[in-house]
């Protein structure tokens, strides 16, 4: 009877050493997945968020230059506001003589 409770005893701590190794092998596995996953995620939102920081720096340049144009274009508004005044002025004057008779 000794016996038999040995080769149980013994049997039972093999099974109970195999299953510990295999939860022990399964955690492992899954922090290893965890952490892939995570890397993944983290590369993703990297790339997501330079794309966004360089959206913002295309929109800050572009309002700066929008600006700087506005600043700087009122010189040449005013010249062609001064041309098309000077256009219209020359379109208004008629192109010949006051007395000349219209060619047949």
């Amino acid at each position: 009877m000794k016996l038999r409770g040995r080769i149980n005893e013994k049997k039972a701590r093999k099974c109970m050493w195999a299953g510990l190794l295999a939860l022990a092998a399964l955690q492992i596995y899954f922090v290893q997945e965890l952490l892939a996953a995570l890397v993944l995620f983290a590369a993703a939102f990297v790339i997501i968020a330079i794309a966004a920081m360089g959206l913002y720096l295309v929109d800050i340049a572009g309002q700066r230059g929008f600006g700087w144009v506005g600043q700087h274009s009122r010189p040449a508004f005013q010249l062609a506001r001064r041309g098309w005044t000077l256009l219209e002025d020359v379109s208004r004057k008629q192109l010949h003589r006051p007395r000349s008779a219209p060619a047949r």
